[in-house]
């Protein structure tokens, strides 16, 4: 029975890539699906939002993404960066190739970094979908500290929630915004049990249960200061996101919770609105998973 059951899961999941895979090749060859007017020379002078497609690449995903963003008010750059391999209808293989992927990365932290040199003093945002969380991680680490994105943006992150963000968060001037759901159960807990996550583990997702926090140190300093784990509130469903896989990346809760942030930051107003409950309730849960770490800490060096 269980075998049976195991079975089916998996199958159910090879659908889901294919449909993705499907999702990511329709796009590339529908119509109205460019985002070119939101890269403009008048909009790189003002800053830049680069979006990470999950593994089915440039999808209406995240074109949703980037229209979104620009229907919040979001006047910067926003360009998407397709990291995936030409591998039709098979997205699967972009999970698991953590080569290539850093290779990716390290493409992406390149144009950042002339970015950088093209338009000093401006605005770095990198907002990553799924496993382009992952690759928004790899990016981040890849930069030269001296040259920081403001910030990085996860939405149901395919990694582990023991990946050591610390060298991405040195990386951030204002920090690391996490979005994660329990109800993302096909995907970030069946589907990364299954085929393992982007830096390669099997197990549940940071995307479907947030961060595990150093329990003491320097870098527990750092995660207080720097990482902002904000979990699904039922509020969010108004917007379109119902806490499933794909509700973060509904233009409608782009425009109502991600451009804020953007915005709100460029204007020197942040945290104001729904940011500032939202920054609230991640500190509070934040400290709650520290604690929760450290007492399992405790308790292990008990056991020895």
């Amino acid at each position: 029975m269980a075998r049976r059951q195991a079975a089916g899961h998996r199958a159910a999941l090879l659908l889901c890539s294919l449909r993705l895979g499907a999702c990511g090749t329709l796009a590339m060859l529908s119509t109205g699906c460019s985002v070119s007017d939101l890269a403009t020379a008048d909009r790189l002078a003002r800053g830049l939002v680069v979006v990470l497609p999950g593994i089915e690449g440039r999808s209406r995903l995240n074109i949703d993404i980037a229209r979104g963003l620009n229907d919040g008010g979001v006047g910067m750059a926003v360009e998407i960066f397709d990291w995936n391999a030409p591998v039709p209808f098979v997205p699967l293989v972009n999970l698991a190739d953590l080569v290539r992927n850093k290779a990716q990365a390290k493409r992406l932290a390149q144009r950042i970094e002339q970015y950088h040199r093209d338009y000093p003093g401006r605005d770095v945002y990198v907002i990553g979908h799924s496993a382009g969380g992952g690759i928004a991680l790899l990016t981040v680490e890849a930069l030269p500290r001296q040259a920081p994105v403001t910030a990085a943006v996860l939405l149901a992150p395919a990694v582990s929630p023991e990946y050591d963000l610390t060298e991405a968060l040195r990386r951030t001037r204002v920090g690391i915004f996490s979005f994660h759901s329990p109800s993302d159960v096909l995907f970030l807990e069946l589907g990364t049990r299954t085929f393992g996550t982007v830096d390669r583990r099997l197990g549940s997702a940071a995307g479907a249960s947030g961060f595990r926090q150093p329990a003491t140190g320097a870098a527990r300093d750092l995660y207080d200061q720097k990482l902002f784990d904000i979990g699904w509130r039922k509020e969010m469903s108004r917007s379109g996101n119902g806490g499933d896989h794909f509700g973060w990346a509904n233009p409608l809760f782009v425009r109502d919770y991600l451009a804020p942030l953007i915005v709100d930051q460029q204007s020197g107003e942040w945290p104001s609105g729904v940011w500032a409950d939202l920054i609230e309730s991640a500190r509070v849960e934040h400290h709650a998973r520290a604690i929760d770490n450290n007492d399992a800490e405790q308790a292990v060096r008990g056991r020895k």
